[in-house]
Formats: structure tokens, sequence, C-alpha cells
């Protein structure tokens, strides 16, 4: 399992997810608002804008924000200007770390997430340090309850690269160009998603326990909490009795 999904897998079992739910809303919108200004405000046409309003429809956002975040951006965002950046490093352990941002403030930015890295035992490095070891994919997930020869085959006929077993969960992976429409295949063939999102999955993974565990879910945290910080992806792996006795 990617360090990214491991982290999703962590967050749902602290109860993190509910307990941040307004900057999950602040983020979205601010990716909403910036792919309306991007590439028009409607969603048929804008496949980043429609996959932004997928996921705030996902965490039950009120149609009113998603609209009121289009119009923001259609409308050009007048005296606001987001600069999109990733930065690289390394965490704990030498666990490669990628950091998406969005921010009208770059230097306030690099200055946070650098803070965050040597805070959490890591560093940042040189852009390409680190985003060799990832590869962007569509990752599709569903529960383990649904029968998964029956989504093997849709999702192959559909288009997608792979389907596999991890472990309390069914993965499907795609190439990004060919994601929404294997993910709306699968849902009219009645396959309900989990999630569904264009990510970063790494090549390896490093196993992480102890201190350098913590730590690096420290860091993980610390990152997301910080409201330019749009997606952080890693290649760390805990297993869960470790995450079991940190909780």
């Amino acid at each position: 399992m990617s360090g990214h999904n491991k982290w999703s897998t962590i967050k749902h079992k602290k109860g993190a997810a509910d307990a941040k739910r307004g900057k999950i809303f602040t983020k979205i919108i601010k990716e909403i608002s910036v792919a309306a200004k991007l590439g028009g405000g409607d969603p048929a046409a804008n496949p980043r804008l429609r996959t932004a309003v997928d996921k705030a429809k996902g965490e039950n956002m009120p149609k009113d924000n998603i609209e009121r975040a289009i119009k923001k951006g259609a409308g050009g965002m007048e005296g606001v200007t987001y600069e999109e950046t990733t930065y690289e490093g390394y965490g704990p352990g030498g666990v490669a770390v990628l950091v998406e941002v969005m921010t009208d403030n770059r230097n306030r930015t690099v200055s946070d997430v650098r803070s965050i890295f040597t805070k959490c035992n890591g560093n940042m490095g040189e852009t390409g340090c680190v985003s060799w070891i990832f590869d962007k994919k569509g990752l599709i997930i569903f529960p383990r309850t649904i029968d998964f020869d029956k989504l093997f085959e849709a999702a192959i006929e559909a288009g997608a690269e792979d389907v596999a077993e991890q472990d309390e969960q069914f993965e499907v992976t795609t190439d990004p160009s060919y994601f929404m429409e294997v993910r709306d295949a699968l849902a009219a063939a009645g396959f309900k998603p989990e999630s569904a999102e264009v990510t970063m999955i790494p090549q390896t993974l490093i196993k992480l326990e102890g201190k350098q565990a913590e730590s690096m879910l420290k860091m993980m945290d610390r990152l997301e909490d910080n409201d330019d910080v749009q997606n952080v992806y890693a290649n760390f792996d805990i297993s869960m009795e470790e995450m079991e006795n940190m909780m």
C-alpha cells in the first residue's frame, strides 16, 4: 500500500478526518476556484473541476459552497493569485515526501514547509530529488465486501491498468487520462467506490517502526494541517500492529 493510502487509513482510524473537515473544505474550495479559473466553470468540459467537485460532494460539502467557489474562480478571482508548486524532501528513515501546495505567498509557504520537515526529523531537498520514485496514477478504492472477480472483469474492460487486493480494500489503478472514464464505467456497473482520485503512487516503500514511525505520522499531520498544502505523498509503510501501538 502506498504511503498516501496508508495515511488515509490511519486518519480514518484516528477519527482525524471529521475533526479537520473545516480545513478539508478550505483546501477543496481553493482547488475548485483555481480549476474554474484555469479551465472554465463547466465541470462537464473541465476534468480538473469535475474531479474537485466530486471530491467536495464526497466530503458532503454543501451545494451552495461548491457553486460559490466555481463562480469565484470563473469570475477571475480578482485580487487573489495562487501559485501551484511541489516541494520535495525526506522524512524520518529516508522516506520520500512530495508536498503539493497552492499559495498566494510562496516565501511564507516554503518557510512553513521547511520548518515542518526540520522539526519532524526530515529535510527538504532539491527539485527532482524524490519525484522519480512516484508514478502519477488514477486510484479507485473499493471495500472488500464486493465481488473481486466481477470488479476485476469490469475494471479491465473499462480500461484500468490493474486491480489489486490491499489489506481491507480493493484498489483499481488507471492511467491518469482514463481515470474518469474508468471511474464512471465502474459506477454505472454498480460498483460504488470508497474514494477515487488521481494521486502519486510510490514504486518502493520504506518500512518504519517506533520513533521513526511516530515522527513520520507527525510530519504528515502537520503538513496536511497547513492551509497552503493541498496534497502530501510519501513512501512509508507502517504495520497495522505498529499503528495500534501508537493510538
